[in-house]
């Protein structure tokens, strides 16, 4: 039987099915990334609203599971051996789900690491370009007389679009015909990006045809249309 008292984590958010991998998030961008996967591949979990408002990811017992202090984490009680794993970083969490269910990440090698690759692209380039581009179109960032840095990122969130245009091209999704962890990793970005941000006429959006196409096709997902708003907001 998984022992709660060995993650601080469940002190502050107990788990009412303790069996159950246990999701500590919120459903933004990067939040929503697992909450998907989750959906997507039917694995029974639990899930906890950590509010960033109150910064309940600086708490101790968040700290304790996620040193960087953010979301979204989990906590599995039937990790790899058996064992209780705790993972953070989206990315990651997205790989081990893929590995755990056999699902979502293609089996031969070079499609495999290809498929990778464009989380990593999400990662390193997609999230925190369009992250920063929020702040400043519509955040606390806009009210800075100096507007160099939102040309900066709108200008990158406009290359970064191009990229993801060119690659569907003759695609259906990111790898192809199949569905995989890249659409998820980038899915709630996108989505973000024109909903949430605002910013859909800043980045000409409207001129990447096949993104957009691609993004209603992702969000037409019945996985997609439950994870996006998981954990519910009180």
């Amino acid at each position: 039987m998984f022992d709660q008292t060995q993650f601080p984590i469940t002190q502050r958010w107990p788990a009412k099915h303790p069996e159950r991998l246990q999701l500590y998030s919120l459903p933004t961008p990067n939040g929503v990334k697992v909450s998907i996967m989750l959906e997507e591949i039917g694995l029974p979990y639990e899930a906890h609203l950590v509010d960033i408002g109150k910064n309940e990811t600086w708490t101790p017992e968040f700290l304790a599971l996620n040193p960087n202090g953010k979301i979204p984490a989990i906590l599995d009680p039937h990790g790899p051996d058996g064992k209780p794993l705790a993972l953070f970083e989206s990315g990651a969490i997205l790989l081990y789900l893929a590995e755990k269910s056999g699902q979502f990440l293609p089996k031969d090698a070079a499609l495999r690491y290809e498929t990778i690759q464009w989380v990593f692209f999400q990662m390193a380039a997609v999230g925190p370009m369009f992250g920063q581009l929020g702040f400043f179109h519509k955040f606390a960032g806009r009210e800075y007389e100096d507007k160099r840095p939102l040309k900066r990122y709108q200008q990158e969130s406009k290359r970064l679009l191009g990229v993801l245009e060119n690659r569907l091209a003759g695609r259906g999704w990111i790898m192809g015909a199949d569905y995989t962890i890249a659409d998820i990793s980038l899915l709630g970005w996108v989505r973000n990006l024109i909903g949430f941000y605002d910013a859909r006429e800043l980045v000409e959006f409207d001129s990447f045809p096949l993104v957009g196409q691609w993004l209603e096709r992702g969000l037409a997902r019945p996985a997609v249309q439950h994870g996006v708003n998981i954990p519910a907001k009180s």
